[in-house]
């Protein structure tokens, strides 16, 4: 096949974890696309594959499409790779595949590993639905309305988390969520120190608090969903609707929480669950 971009999966901890159809790939194209090239420079090496490495990271995508495209039509085959696991997944390569989509130079996925879906696999949430919130913002305003964003999220959410501020999120996540709300922490997936550990969010947080350890490395959260309507009685449930046939739910969830006694954070949950 000419005029073609292979999107490789990489290893995210684990060499072995690489596929043979993604060593041939790497080995028969003409470049390697790839964020970092010195950390993927070693992957080759580590997998015994010379080829030429040529960066594609989010400084510089949008110029080295443009590049990367026309040597596609001129009959060349590539391969884009991110430093661990599937490109694109919070990381660089949209434009480019964009690029290439654009420009009639097929794409071709080559699956392999991926942090989010291991961690949803090996989570013990419900995987039926899930939603992947990818890193959450720093600090400020957006941070916590992410936060509750999250903590109002009637489905599995999947997030990663800097290290340095993996406590710090635990600790805004537990004051705005039901107290038997369970997340797993999954940290270092595949590699020597993996760990992946389910609780309620406020036993992880101490748990993180009090062993430093956890504080380090690649880290993947799984948040379980907010809690349904089921446990509310019929009495509870007529008032939401008529409250929030006149009110915003923010504003209904404040005064359901003052009837209840619940958290408002998790009464906004319940009327995002009845509006959904």
């Amino acid at each position: 096949m000419n005029s073609v971009l292979y999107v490789v999966s990489t290893p995210i901890g684990h060499l072995d974890d690489i596929t043979r159809r993604a060593v041939t790939v790497l080995e028969s194209v003409d470049w390697v696309a790839a964020e970092d090239t010195r950390h993927s420079q070693r992957l080759l090496e580590q997998l015994g594959i010379r080829n030429r490495l040529i960066s594609c990271h989010d400084h510089n995508e949008s110029q080295r499409s443009a590049e990367l495209v026309e040597r596609m039509q001129n009959g060349e085959k590539g391969a884009l790779i991110s430093d661990a696991g599937t490109p694109l997944v919070s990381d660089p390569g949209y434009r480019l595949v964009r690029a290439c989509q654009d420009a009639g130079i097929a794409v071709v996925p080559v699956p392999g590993a991926s942090a989010l879906l291991a961690a949803l696999a090996a989570a013990g949430q419900p995987s039926d639905r899930f939603v992947f919130e990818g890193f959450v913002p720093s600090k400020g305003a957006p941070r916590q309305q992410a936060i509750e964003r999250l903590a109002a999220a009637t489905v599995t959410s999947i997030i990663y988390e800097a290290p340095h501020r993996v406590l710090s999120f635990l600790q805004a996540l537990s004051g705005v969520v039901e107290p038997d709300r369970e997340i797993t922490l999954c940290r270092e997936l595949t590699k020597q120190f993996e760990t992946i550990r389910r609780g309620p969010v406020s036993e992880l947080c101490e748990w993180v608090s009090q062993d430093s350890n956890q504080q380090r490395g690649e880290l993947v959260l799984v948040l379980s969903p907010a809690a349904d309507t089921a446990g509310w009685s019929d009495r509870d449930q007529a008032l939401a609707k008529l409250l929030l046939a006149e009110l915003p739910a923010s504003r209904a969830a404040k005064i359901l929480a003052a009837h209840t006694g619940l958290k408002r954070q998790a009464v906004y949950a319940l009327l995002e669950a009845m509006n959904s």
